[in-house]
């Protein structure tokens, strides 16, 4: 033989060898062809884990679960001579409307004939006790557990959140647990803590034979994974003062945030208005969602949650952090006295003032604009010929607080408000020059021109959520730090391990500077703004708050810090165009701070006043007035007079058609009858 030829055939050889070698190990040695080869027969069925529980901090059940129970069908198990009237007898449907759910199904993306696939959801317990007996007549409809959320509470539905099927999107993103079929937390702690509440599926391998009938457990079991159910919740929130709260905003629009400020522990997040999570279950579960993000009458809006996704002009609590950045930026200290005798006074603007030339303590007492706006003034022109320098080392000072930032805790939505940047001011400067024709320089902006001058008393272009202005007045409770706000203390009875919530974080302002601003808190309690609010059972740092708004009736806003020397709670309360912050929001933050520190409402006339009022005839002046705006508005009354009219008009229409028919009747009779004689 050629040598060639016989280094050409063992070198052959030698590949064939290598290959049947392999060939050999894999299918002696490993289970995977065998199991592709038996892929037609071994079958995954999935056991489905109860979602965690979640308790509120003192234990209380809050969500919990109950059985739910569907059928599902597999078209592959459908038998040729399945009796579709006895089986839609059996479930109580047509059988058109039996036609039409097997076509939908079929159509699925994720469709199969081999995959068990929803047919009919939400089946009561009774109709499972009806059926289940008699269902092993159709092999290829089967009854299907699935655990269904249980709410023990009747408010906070946007806290909690609510579970819903998978969609397309969330199964691509994590399609190696998710299934058609399989829920999922959508809003709220149920999305936020989504894998931890979900548990892990169980797993069996079952063997089947050629009609995919049940033949045992592959391998005996041994590749089967248990189910783990999904881990229990604790939330930091005192479901007592979140109900409270939650009561108080009935018939308004706005927020209450309570936080611990020692730990950065929410202790109330309530929004107006509020939703019953019960409208999350049952079978009218779809339709109540639909109709929840469609309620926009008086921009009620309920699935948007005010504590965490509105951002309001915070009003006059902002001057607490104009005070503590001028200071900082050693612009002015707390004997400062600014012009304010007759109001503040700016090349032809004029600001009603409150008080007169005081300095720091009295001027907070009072809630001085003149004296916060001359404040801010010298922010600005710290740096002469730079303002936008003096706007961003004020921006840094305000994030340090997590102002205009997101917070990075652990809600599942959440705005990041607006601190305006010395940028942001150039490009405004920019579009008003360029609008009047003036080549000036824009980078020396005008802060009356641009309305930077109305930030230090809390408008103009500064917007906050109340959880962060909640959490502002935390770290001034705290004199210079704070942690992440966040609302989950445990998970399965440990201490929430996540490192965000861990980190004190420190503001950029010095320690020394917040003395003077909590006794200028104190002072608003005891002979300022908010004295008609002062408490004889536990002590308060306050500031109220009244922002205006274009809309119309002001912001009422207001935050407190309970007790004075070691505080225990911060509230935070905004209610919508209610009017002055004192009048509203005032009594609705001290209530939850009595009750939090004395257990007990003992001024019960204000939870009265609060539970019982509506600003809900504002907020409908408002809604007619935007629609006129936009010339979509149609008048009920004119409405309902034009209805009457064309109700006349029909019935006059009936009444003539009625008497032209009986004319029309009558005519052939009136042939017969003689003529009369012609005279």
């Amino acid at each position: 033989m050629n040598t060639r030829y016989l280094k050409i055939f063992s070198v052959l050889l030698i590949v064939a060898v290598i290959f049947i070698a392999r060939l050999a190990y894999l299918q002696l040695f490993t289970d995977r062809y065998a199991l592709n080869a038996a892929n037609t027969s071994i079958k995954i069925e999935y056991v489905i884990p109860q979602r965690g529980v979640i308790f509120d901090r003192n234990g209380k059940i809050m969500v919990g679960n109950q059985p739910a129970y569907e059928i599902s069908f597999t078209q592959a198990l459908m038998r040729p001579d399945f009796d579709t009237i006895a089986f839609c007898s059996l479930m109580k449907i047509s059988k058109n409307d039996f036609i039409k759910t097997i076509n939908a199904i079929k159509k699925e993306k994720y469709y199969s004939k081999l995959t068990p696939m929803t047919f009919i959801k939400n089946l009561s317990r009774e109709d499972i006790a009806r059926v289940q007996e008699i269902i092993f007549k159709y092999p290829a409809f089967s009854i299907v557990s699935r655990p269904q959320r249980q709410y023990e509470v009747s408010t906070s539905g946007n806290l909690l959140g609510y579970t819903s099927e998978v969609n397309e999107r969330e199964i691509k993103k994590d399609s190696a647990y998710y299934l058609p079929g399989d829920f999922i937390g959508k809003t709220g702690i149920e999305k936020a803590y989504e894998k931890e509440l979900r548990g892990i599926k169980g797993m069996k391998y079952i063997q089947k034979d050629i009609k995919l009938r049940n033949v045992g457990p592959y391998k005996n079991g041994s590749l089967d994974k248990d189910v783990v159910t999904g881990k229990d919740i604790t939330l930091t929130i005192d479901y007592d003062l979140q109900r409270m709260a939650e009561e108080m905003l009935v018939n308004k629009h706005g927020a209450i945030v309570a936080i611990d400020p020692n730990n950065g522990e929410v202790l109330v997040a309530a929004t107006g208005p509020d939703i019953d999570p019960n409208l999350f279950t049952g079978p009218d579960k779809s339709r109540n969602l639909y109709a929840l993000s469609k309620d926009t009458l008086y921009e009620n809006k309920p699935t948007f949650d005010r504590s965490l996704q509105a951002a309001y002009p915070p009003g006059s609590t902002f001057k607490l952090l104009t005070a503590l950045s001028a200071m900082q930026m050693g612009v002015m200290d707390e004997n400062t006295i600014f012009p304010c005798g007759g109001g503040f006074s700016y090349r032809g603007l004029r600001i009603k003032g409150h008080g007169g030339a005081d300095p720091l303590i009295p001027s907070i007492q009072v809630s001085s604009n003149c004296y916060f706006s001359y404040a801010y003034l010298a922010i600005i022109n710290k740096y002469p010929g730079n303002p936008s320098k003096g706007v961003d080392e004020w921006k840094k000072i305000m994030s340090s607080f997590g102002v205009g930032e997101f917070l990075n805790n652990d809600f599942a939505v959440g705005a990041k408000g607006r601190i305006p940047t010395g940028e942001f001011y150039e490009k405004r400067m920019q579009s008003i020059l360029k609008a009047s024709g003036s080549k000036k320089d824009y980078k020396n902006w005008d802060p009356l021109a641009t309305g930077a001058i109305f930030n230090g008393m809390g408008q103009g272009d500064v917007l906050v959520t109340p959880l962060q202005l909640a959490n502002y007045v935390a770290a001034i409770a705290n004199k210079g730090w704070y942690y992440t706000p966040h609302v989950v203390k445990a998970i399965d009875g440990k201490p929430n391990p996540d490192p965000r919530f861990k980190n004190k974080h420190q503001t950029l302002v010095d320690k020394r500077h917040f003395d003077p601003v909590l006794r200028g808190m104190e002072a608003v309690v005891l002979n300022g703004t908010a004295r008609g609010l002062k408490s004889n059972d536990f002590t308060q740092l306050a500031k109220t708050g009244t922002a205006q708004v274009p809309q119309g009736k002001d912001n009422s806003i207001f935050v407190l810090i309970a007790p004075a020397d070691k505080p225990k709670i911060v509230v935070a309360a905004v209610m919508e165009h209610a009017g002055f912050g004192a009048t509203w929001a005032g009594p609705a933050a001290t209530v939850i701070a009595e009750k939090y520190i004395t257990g007990d409402v003992k001024r019960e006339h204000l939870y009265k006043k609060m539970i019982t009022s509506s600003f809900m005839p504002e907020y409908k002046r408002q809604w007619i007035a935007d629609l006129k705006r936009k010339g979509l508005y149609k008048d009920p009354a004119l409405d309902s007079v034009k209805q009457k009219r064309m109700e006349d008009s029909l019935k006059m229409v009936k009444e003539q058609k009625a008497k032209l028919q009986k004319k029309i009747q009558e005519e052939p009779k009136n042939l017969n009858k003689p003529k009369p004689a012609k005279q």
